[in-house]
């Protein structure tokens, strides 16, 4: 008898996986020719980097990247911290409704979640192909830890946050949205911790004037949740066009307050952005070069036409001109953030490293300043980067079915009245 019931039961579990793929085939056939042109792109980047990357790999990072002994992180790294800080400004943002109650953000839930997941999923592969020996640092993570290293802190707090964000979504998926403000709750902490420890990765190299200081922990938080608003924008916007939905009603009106947040993030970085250049003018000889490399120097088109026009000025007319409502301006002023934020990462690592630590001895081997250009196997994983959230995102659209969120079951419960209050005679 119990062998019979462990074979029904097994017949069971067989046929409910057959109508789980039968249902996910189904969800990917006869998409249109747009949706498969999209993904044909994004899947060849994605492959692009993947070969650029082994081959870089077998070859020698040092044979093919243009990273040097002066200049050890290039676009790689600001790379890295494009995709980890926008999943954590994901994160952030999401959760103001589905950790913390806001219903206004509870439509974006599910699909912020995954996307918080793809975006540090991208940031990992490419460190993957940054580091000369990726499995010997998962390793000796655990074999050796160095809990005086922010490096080692970063990687083991990102690993707990990517864990909490695949629990959350799992959860969200199972509609067991407890358990999912639970994990997401938990996702939030571990992902603050990580994000203002990445911060603290450059923040506390006293050798290097232009990053040390307590204002990156803090910077880079707050501009996690710029770009995670932009993000949310642009992909919400994207999935109306791949599901064929009008953005409307709930879903609109989400879009509009992540708006109102990205409005106030950007006014924040501004802020912050003009300090740390006038304390920088000020500081010592080393500090005010990098400045000046910055604003005037070498990256000054970077600096001015992408990070200062592209990342924030444009942005912020676009968000507050469109009023919620129009969302051809939302849309081009996230895409304009969006770019605008990678060559800020990029500039912030680079111009943190062209000043040559012995620039004030006045040393002849480094009268000036040093210079990286990245090549064309950083490039390409870069793209690969990118590649891979474009494919994992039009896949997620449909086998997640657009990610539509359900609302709370207590939710539909009526709200109690309030009993008028009797005054004392």
């Amino acid at each position: 008898m119990a062998e019979n019931n462990t074979k029904v039961t097994q017949a069971g579990s067989d046929i409910r996986m057959f109508w789980a793929w039968q249902s996910i085939v189904a969800r990917l056939t006869g998409l249109g020719k747009t949706f498969y042109i999209w993904f044909g792109i994004s899947a060849a980047l994605l492959a692009a980097g993947l070969a650029a990357g082994m081959h870089a790999f077998f070859v020698g990072y040092g044979h093919i990247y243009n990273v040097t002994r002066e200049v050890p992180w290039g676009i790689l790294i600001s790379t890295y911290v494009f995709f980890v800080v926008t999943s954590t400004g994901l994160c952030l943002v999401s959760s103001i409704g589905h950790v913390f109650g806001s219903r206004e953000f509870m439509p974006i839930a599910k699909r912020s979640v995954y996307l918080s997941i793809l975006t540090i999923m991208a940031g990992f592969l490419v460190m993957f192909f940054e580091t000369e020996n990726p499995v010997n640092m998962v390793v000796y993570n655990v074999l050796s830890p160095n809990f005086t290293s922010n490096i080692w802190w970063m990687g083991t707090l990102y690993g707990a946050y990517l864990f909490f964000m695949g629990i959350e979504f799992v959860c969200l998926q199972l509609e067991r949205h407890k358990l999912a403000t639970y994990a997401g709750f938990l996702g939030v902490i571990s992902g603050i911790a990580a994000h203002s420890n990445l911060g603290a990765v450059f923040g506390m190299l006293t050798a290097r004037p232009f990053w040390y200081g307590p204002y990156m922990p803090i910077y880079f938080i707050a501009s996690a949740m710029m770009s995670g608003c932009a993000a949310i924008i642009l992909f919400t916007w994207m999935a109306s066009k791949i599901n064929r939905e009008p953005l409307e009603g709930t879903m609109l009106r989400a879009v509009d307050v992540t708006r109102q947040v990205g409005i106030l993030m950007i006014c924040v970085i501004m802020f912050f952005s003009a300090w740390k250049i006038i304390a920088g003018l000020v500081g010592g000889e080393a500090e005010r070069e990098a400045f000046l490399a910055l604003i005037t120097g070498p990256y000054a088109f970077n600096f001015w036409a992408f990070e200062v026009l592209a990342g924030m000025v444009a942005p912020l007319v676009l968000y507050v001109m469109s009023r919620g409502t129009n969302l051809n301006m939302l849309v081009w002023g996230s895409i304009s953030m969006i770019f605008g934020i990678f060559f800020m990462r990029y500039d912030l690592v680079v111009v943190g490293q062209i000043v040559p630590a012995q620039f004030e001895m006045g040393v002849n081997e480094y009268p000036g300043l040093l210079s990286y250009t990245p090549s064309a196997h950083e490039i390409l994983v870069v793209l690969g980067g990118i590649g891979m959230v474009g494919t994992l995102f039009l896949l997620g659209e449909k086998i997640f079915a657009a990610h539509r969120v359900e609302e709370h079951a207590h939710e539909h419960e009526p709200r109690p009245a309030l009993e008028p209050v009797q005054q004392s005679e």
